[in-house]
């Protein structure tokens, strides 16, 4: 064998030694940190996006350090890397494990705002299921009971607002179809539950409109009388004014033939 052959192949043992040394070093020097520098370990691998590393040394903290002044703040970050995942589901346990195992920690609110968070970007397209966003709405109230003067107080009653007005969209374009189907009794109840349930939301007042549309059908003109007298009260600069005069003038022409030839009431 060459000399030259002789020197690579010392070099290379040489260096694969130094490696292998400084690996157990660091891997030394790892184990042995501390619960804070272990937590900003965590912390500067959740700056860099490096969140898989990061749920591993906040997890570290969480079972090993259990006690400690960071616990909760780690248990805080592993709900926070999963919600930059995007892996809602996972990050509202981890959130409620803060809740439910470290009552005391400053960060529960947080964690209480989160978990609404979390349902409302699980929340679907008005005509999908919406169980998610009634949990989104539940979480958020949930959040202004307990934290009414929390600075993101404001924004759960704004989201409210608008995940209330899905849910408003979904009725009213279901009383739309049965409306659109003829199946009027139907659409009165899904109208009905926008005027009742929704009232706040900018669905209550062309679904209260659509309520009177499937009463006169129904010949259930008393109780479209007053729906469209309350229409009009209610919106009297409303841009389907002249579409709700047109129908109170179709009730009136019913309820005179009904005094003129009383029949039955078609449900």
């Amino acid at each position: 064998m060459s000399k030259t052959i002789i020197t690579f192949l010392t070099w290379c043992a040489v260096l694969c030694c130094a490696a292998a040394l400084s690996s157990c070093g660091s891997s030394d020097v790892t184990q042995s940190l501390s619960a804070g520098e272990r937590f900003e370990l965590g912390k500067k691998k959740f700056a860099g996006e490096d969140y898989l590393e990061a749920i591993s040394q906040f997890e570290i903290v969480k079972l090993q350090f259990p006690g400690s002044t960071v616990a909760d703040s780690a248990q805080f970050y592993l709900g926070e890397c999963h919600y930059r995942q995007e892996e809602y589901l996972i990050a509202a346990e981890e959130y409620q494990a803060l809740k439910r195992n470290m009552q005391a920690s400053p960060l529960v609110p947080m964690a209480q705002y989160k978990i609404a968070m979390c349902y409302y970007n699980l929340s679907p397209d008005s005509p999908m299921d919406q169980a998610y966003t009634r949990r989104a709405i539940d979480e958020f109230q949930s959040f202004l009971e307990y934290y009414p003067s929390h600075e993101f107080a404001r924004d759960a009653s704004d989201k409210i607002v608008l995940l209330n007005t899905k849910l408003a969209r979904k009725l009213y374009d279901t009383g739309r179809l049965y409306l659109k189907m003829e199946y009027y009794k139907s659409a009165t109840i899904y109208f009905s539950a926008v005027v009742e349930k929704y009232h706040d939301t900018e669905f209550a007042e062309p679904a209260l409109l659509g309520k009177v549309k499937a009463l006169i059908p129904r010949k259930r003109y008393d109780e479209a009388k007053t729906e469209i007298d309350r229409f009009l009260q209610k919106y009297p600069e409303s841009r389907m004014k002249s579409e709700a005069e047109s129908l109170a003038r179709d009730i009136d022409e019913g309820l005179k033939s009904r005094t003129a030839s009383p029949g039955s009431t078609t449900q």
